[in-house]
């Protein structure tokens, strides 16, 4: 294969499950994939799982069937970090920990062109932190993906104190050839948007929760009835539109406010499973308890319900070209009207 036939090659550094879903999410759109890790087993398991994701790519993503033979000649296991020599883009996927990524970091910059874009799939670190003593920190930025990374259209861009324009323009381009709709923070703030507006919800359900005001179970049925029906489709702030406007909430919210959990610290019941070792699903312990076929059952039923989401939001908001500013939105409501 000439140079000119050769598919575009980007690195996934890390491989677990965010990776291995990054790493698949890379080759459904035609790119050749270094995919690393320095845990020799980690690596030996993800191309099962890279294969799956694969699969579901043609079985629910509407990706060409050719796909699930093609793809295996474009993913390269790396057995040493020189592999990373070629690549135009490195997406880092470890643990989150400023030493460990760091040492990735000086590893990766050993080996890419200066022109590398390296972008670290962080969910908590400030990409400023992590650019500090870079040899170009001027081509890193935070690129943060979401489980299951393969299927969702979610990514946040985050642009560090010396990220150029450049690299955050290129990162916005590349994202959108994987079809997804990145969005842009604007300033460094610890979670982000998604996230921080998810741990507000979890302070409160785990308030709710010690409170005695309702069970586990309970909680999870009234958020997964009310708030599961519209977050596919719109937002807090355009659900505040369509349900009664600001000025409604506004004299709602007076009353709530109050009386919501302002706690600092980690409630009692997080604390205590966190130190019991709880992992959820994967050890079969946190707020509920798991076998392993139960386990199993809760997983194959949310990686189901992606797709299923990801089908809606492709007939409702289809992805268009788009020219406008960095964080503009790429979807507009689609039009049913005759």
């Amino acid at each position: 294969m000439s140079n000119a036939e050769r598919p575009e090659r980007v690195a996934v550094v890390g491989l677990g499950l965010l990776g291995r879903g990054i790493a698949a999410s890379f080759l459904g759109h035609g790119f050749e994939v270094v995919a690393f890790d320095s845990d020799t087993g980690r690596q030996s398991d993800a191309r099962l799982h890279v294969a799956q994701m694969v699969g579901e790519l043609v079985d629910f993503g509407g990706f060409e069937a050719r796909l699930r033979e093609d793809w295996a000649a474009r993913y390269l296991p790396a057995a040493g970090w020189e592999a990373l020599r070629g690549c135009s883009f490195v997406v880092e996927s470890v643990t989150e920990d400023v030493t460990v990524k760091s040492e990735v970091f000086d590893q990766v910059e050993a080996q890419v062109s200066a022109s590398t874009v390296i972008a670290s799939n962080s969910s908590a670190i400030p990409i400023s932190q992590l650019q500090q003593r870079r040899r170009h920190p001027e081509r890193f930025l935070a690129m943060h993906w979401a489980e299951p990374a393969h299927a969702t259209r979610f990514m946040e861009l985050i642009p560090g104190e010396q990220t150029s324009a450049q690299t955050l323009q290129t990162t916005m381009a590349l994202a959108r050839r994987l079809g997804k709709e990145p969005c842009v923070c604007q300033q460094e703030i610890p979670g982000f948007i998604a996230n921080r507006i998810g741990y507000a919800m979890y302070r409160e359900a785990l308030h709710l929760l010690e409170a005695g005001v309702a069970d586990a179970e309970t909680i999870d049925r009234s958020v997964r009835n009310a708030m599961g029906l519209w977050a596919t489709v719109c937002g807090p702030l355009r659900w505040i539109d369509l349900s009664g406007g600001p000025e409604l909430y506004a004299r709602a919210m007076h009353h709530v406010l109050p009386t919501l959990s302002r706690a600092a610290e980690l409630p009692p019941v997080m604390q205590k499973l966190a130190e019991s070792g709880a992992r959820g699903i994967a050890n079969g312990r946190g707020f509920f308890n798991y076998t392993p076929e139960e386990a199993r059952r809760w997983e194959e039923l949310y990686r189901k319900h992606a797709w299923r989401v990801a089908a809606l939001q492709n007939e409702y908001f289809p992805i268009k070209p788009t020219t406008g500013a960095p964080g503009s939105s790429a979807a507009e409501p689609k039009s049913h009207a005759t």
